[in-house]
């Protein structure tokens, strides 16, 4: 577990029980979240919703030198192939979900720089943006979850993305 190679404790890592989220205590949470995925050492277990918004931050935050819609691609396909999750047509890597997730986070950052990282991914996850559901204010499931969305970009059916 995170918390135990971190030597945090798990309150810190922002888990949800059930559809409770317990948010983040510090920056190093964020952290540990963000270099675990790019080690591929975060248990996958700890691959939630919270952190892969907690990621898309940490990347945004600490690594602006990259490219985050190219960067986070790759680090999530390598980290499901390093736990056993096939990227296939039907599982792992979603094109359409991680970019609209990209934006989502760079947007909801931008209005908060001024906070602690891990202050900006608590209000994110207490947000609309924080329900697993979110996308589908935007993508039909249908279009959202067909083969074509999985591989590349593909716009939203239902309403325009205001990031």
């Amino acid at each position: 577990m995170l918390a135990e190679i971190y030597s945090l404790p798990k309150f810190i890592l922002g888990e949800r029980t059930m559809d409770t989220f317990v948010p983040f205590t510090s920056d190093e949470a964020i952290v540990a979240i963000g270099q675990g995925l790019v080690t591929r050492t975060l248990p996958k277990s700890e691959w939630t919703h919270a952190a892969h918004f907690a990621s898309t931050l940490w990347v945004l935050a600490y690594h602006p030198d990259w490219n985050a819609a190219r960067k986070m691609p790759e680090l999530i396909r390598a980290y499901n192939e390093t736990t056993g999750v096939a990227n296939t047509d039907t599982s792992g890597y979603h094109e359409t979900i991680t970019q609209a997730s990209i934006r989502a986070g760079r947007a909801f950052w931008a209005e908060r720089r001024e906070l602690p990282l891990y202050q900006v991914c608590n209000a994110l996850m207490e947000s609309p943006l924080g329900k697993s559901d979110w996308i589908l204010t935007y993508w039909s499931r249908e279009k959202l979850f067909s083969v074509e969305a999985r591989r590349s970009w593909v716009e939203p059916d239902l309403l325009g993305l205001k990031f």
